[in-house]
């Protein structure tokens, strides 16, 4: 390993389809093996002409009172179709009315292209978020037009119902699995057997194709320990990350959901995780991981912790100052554990007692983070 290539000497899997070649030329500048699985077909599929015609006249037919924007490629898939068959302009006139809400960046951005003007996107680039900032409000006969990101969101429009609403969704593509499995199958005996470093993950829909296909060849489990051991689950971003919950596999992911970013932090990820992870907390105190994650040094002294809170621990030092839902820390608390948020609180209780209270923050209504030196 040189300063040039910081990832000289490790493997890494990458699972993009579209741009993957862009994220593998980064990786390989760096002095990466790396090795490709694609978890999802190259493209999203549009869905019929037919169908999302209908669905883009239904929205023009009626007065649009809120207009909730996912993603980028879909926004501009949609005014692509409706430039095509000459209902641009209607589309454009029908949304310009609405209270228009846009997850992250790269929607704003094919809004703004045609014109449009989110009143409020969330910094976290979180679709729960969005939920959140309309929680409470009464949405009493308001009709709200959501537009899916490839996946159904069936569950949100069963969201804002309960809140008054009602609500249209409109489908422009659906993402489907690779073609070719064999790749992913690879990848997996991979992870399995530890004969890779970590692995990176660009969209929630990669994750669960990617652990579908594992589970159809036996593997899941096998994969699920793998990543629990070793091999680093590397995210774009805490949407992908948020995937993994469920199955209880610890992740990483940088600051801003961006692939060059998300390279970045393995280059500083993987070499610290090779030689130990030493985090200065705040206060100075230095913190120093090593081996058994239940043997941590403080300031130079060993501390023994129980499982529960060195599982809490091992999800918090991921993202050192990353705040991690208690759902998230709950899928990483070993099995036995009491299944509900209770059980987090009292192995953050227990974590806090032994490193120092101010070292695990608590954030309202979102979860905890590690207090680490600014």
């Amino acid at each position: 390993m040189t300063q040039d290539q910081p990832l000289a000497g490790f493997r890494v899997g990458v699972t993009a389809a579209r741009k993957a070649e862009e994220q593998i030329a980064l990786l390989e500048r760096r002095g990466a093996v790396v090795d490709w699985a694609p978890a999802l077909a190259l493209e999203p599929n549009r869905v019929a002409v037919g169908e999302l015609r209908t669905a883009t006249e239904s929205v023009i037919g009626q007065r649009v009172d809120m207009f909730l924007a996912t993603t980028g490629v879909g926004m501009r898939a949609w005014f692509d179709f409706a430039e095509e068959a000459g209902l641009l302009e209607p589309l454009l006139s029908s949304l310009r009315g609405a209270e228009i809400l846009a997850r992250g960046p790269k929607s704003v951005g094919a809004l703004r292209a045609r014109g449009l003007r989110e009143l409020w996107a969330p910094e976290s680039e979180e679709f729960d978020d969005v939920l959140e900032h309309l929680r409470g409000r009464d949405l009493t006969g308001k009709r709200i037009v959501v537009q899916e990101h490839g996946q159904s969101l069936s569950m949100v429009g069963h969201a804002l119902r309960r809140q008054g609403a009602s609500v249209e969704t409109v489908t422009v593509y659906r993402v489907e699995s690779a073609a070719d499995p064999e790749p992913m199958f690879a990848m997996a005996e991979k992870i399995a057997a530890g004969e890779i470093d970590a692995v990176t993950w660009t969209s929630a829909p990669a994750v669960a194709a990617f652990m579908t296909a594992a589970g159809s060849v036996g593997l899941r489990e096998d994969v699920i320990a793998g990543f629990q051991a070793d091999v680093v689950a590397s995210c774009v971003g805490p949407v992908t990350a948020a995937a993994f919950e469920m199955w209880g596999v610890p992740t990483i992911f940088p600051e801003r959901s961006r692939t060059a970013a998300m390279v970045k932090q393995l280059e500083h990820e993987l070499p610290r995780r090779r030689e130990g992870l030493s985090i200065e907390l705040a206060g100075g105190r230095q913190l120093l991981l090593h081996g058994d994650a239940c043997t941590v040094l403080l300031d130079g002294v060993e501390i023994k912790l129980s499982p529960a809170p060195a599982a809490v621990l091992s999800a918090l030092v991921a993202n050192p100052g990353v705040v991690v839902s208690r759902r998230a820390l709950l899928a990483q608390l070993p099995s036995g554990t009491a299944g509900s948020e209770h059980a987090v609180e009292m192995a953050v209780a227990r974590l806090r007692s032994a490193l120092g209270t101010r070292a695990v923050q608590t954030v309202i209504k979102r979860g905890y983070r590690l207090a680490v030196e600014a």
